[in-house]
């Protein structure tokens, strides 16, 4: 009845599921780990395994490789999954492990899934069992351990990186799917172009489970015995971007996409556009971090960027997509080349420490607002010279506390705008010193 069973789970289980590794000989990719002499592999092969987060995108191999080290080390492996699991489901697990290893002198590896979706309470849980050796943890998670497991869990543990898969490493595992008879699609004796193979991987995007997953579905469409690059775009209408907009590859591609327009690269900045536009990212959000971008590093340098960003912001609210993109690319590649300067940030920042520091200073009384007679009385208002009754529209005179004279927060960068901005300043500073205040 097994072997009848496995027979149908085997015809029926998608080819990714079918095709996973199921010895360290068979698995590709992760050679950073898994290459002769390193670390992972002399763990495995000589036994000595410790509790570890593996920490990659999907499809990397995170969960196959958790069985594989199973086998190798011939240890009990039980999967548990952070989303369908809670406490009452660890107590089972802990229980398990304990008798498989009293009845049958085998340690246990738990391989926990997603484990950053445990809780701060449920990853607590874990903790006793991990220092006492119950068994042994490898947990896997997509997201940033840092962030998402709790430090005493994160402490106990290695973690360990694993990357997208290079597309030759992909290019390997299809073919050996293609010729696999026992597990794979050998028995259809099918062929596919090199160019196919190619364009698989790289719509894959590193991801194992969505090229095998891809190869089953152009298997279906060949035509002749072949899958050709037209079968393979047949079977994959829209590649759908690794881009999660809760989690940490949303904060990465934002980031590389403000440093570009900050480091002054216009094209880096598209293509960064370009990659949240196709992955479904809200217009606005951008179109938002933009405006803050054109005063934070554009600032007083060009003060058309600002004009520029709020304008495609109303412009975009107006027009919607697809034609928005035009309006987002304009407004994204003025503010990369426009000049760049964060003095007015700095300026902002250095004033809010200032009054943090040395509280609510006394306004001076001749900038005080006197609309009675008897602040007029006690001196408010008295002495403020009238800037527009003077040449040039400057009187020289003091507005910032008696404590704080002489103080500059705000230091104009020598580029753009800001350099006549900061000549102007000075010449204000000479006359001001050569009228005596």
């Amino acid at each position: 009845m097994t072997d009848l069973f496995s027979a149908v789970h085997t015809e029926v289980a998608p080819l990714a599921e079918r095709m996973r590794p199921r010895s360290l000989a068979e698995y590709l990719g992760q050679e950073h780990l898994l290459g002769p002499g390193k670390m992972l592999r002399r763990l495995i092969e000589t036994d000595r395994l410790t509790s570890l987060i593996f920490w990659g995108p999907p499809g990397s191999g995170k969960t196959t490789l958790g069985r594989v080290i199973a086998n190798a080390t011939e240890s009990h492996f039980i999967f548990f999954s952070a989303i369908m699991s809670g406490i009452k489901e660890i107590r089972e697990v802990v229980k398990e492990a304990e008798d498989t290893l009293k009845y049958r002198g085998k340690r246990t590896i738990l391989f926990v899934d997603e484990i950053h979706r445990f809780n701060k309470s449920q990853q607590d849980a874990f903790l006793p069992y991990v220092e006492r050796g119950t068994f042994t943890m490898i947990g896997a998670t997509t997201e940033n351990p840092s962030f998402e497991v709790i430090a005493p869990l994160l402490s106990r543990c290695k973690v360990l990186v694993l990357n997208p898969l290079a597309d030759e490493v992909v290019v390997q595992i299809l073919e050996q799917a293609l010729t696999d008879t026992e597990r794979g699609l050998g028995e259809l004796q099918l062929s596919a172009t090199p160019e196919a193979l190619q364009q698989v991987a790289a719509l894959a995007g590193g991801d194992a489970r969505v090229a095998l997953n891809t190869l089953e579905t152009a298997s279906r469409l060949a035509l002749e015995g072949v899958i050709s690059a037209e079968t393979v775009q047949e079977a994959v209408q829209k590649k759908a971007l690794l881009y999660d907009k809760g989690g940490e590859e949303h904060y990465n591609v934002i980031s590389a996409f403000i440093k570009s327009m900050r480091g002054s690269d216009p094209d880096a900045a598209l293509y960064w556009l370009a990659r949240m536009i196709e992955s479904g990212e809200d217009p606005i959000f951008i179109l938002r971090r933009m405006v803050i971008f054109a005063s934070e590093d554009v600032g007083n340098a060009d003060p058309r960027g600002l004009q520029m960003a709020v304008s495609a912001l109303q412009a975009f609210q107006l027009v919607g997509m697809p034609e928005g993109r035009i309006i987002l690319g304009q407004a994204v590649t003025y503010l990369a080349t426009a000049p760049k300067s964060n003095a007015s940030y700095l300026g902002i920042n250095q004033a809010l420490s200032e009054v943090r520091k040395s509280g609510a200073l006394p306004v001076p009384m001749q900038i005080r607002n006197a609309p009675t007679k008897l602040m007029k009385n006690l001196g408010y208002g008295q002495g403020y010279l009238y800037p527009h009754d003077y040449d040039d529209g400057k009187a020289a005179q003091d507005y910032l506390p008696d404590q704080l004279q002489g103080r500059r927060f705000y230091e104009p960068k020598p580029s753009g705008y800001e350099k006549s901005i900061k000549e102007r300043m000075e010449w204000l500073k000479s006359e001001k010193e050569r009228s005596g205040r």
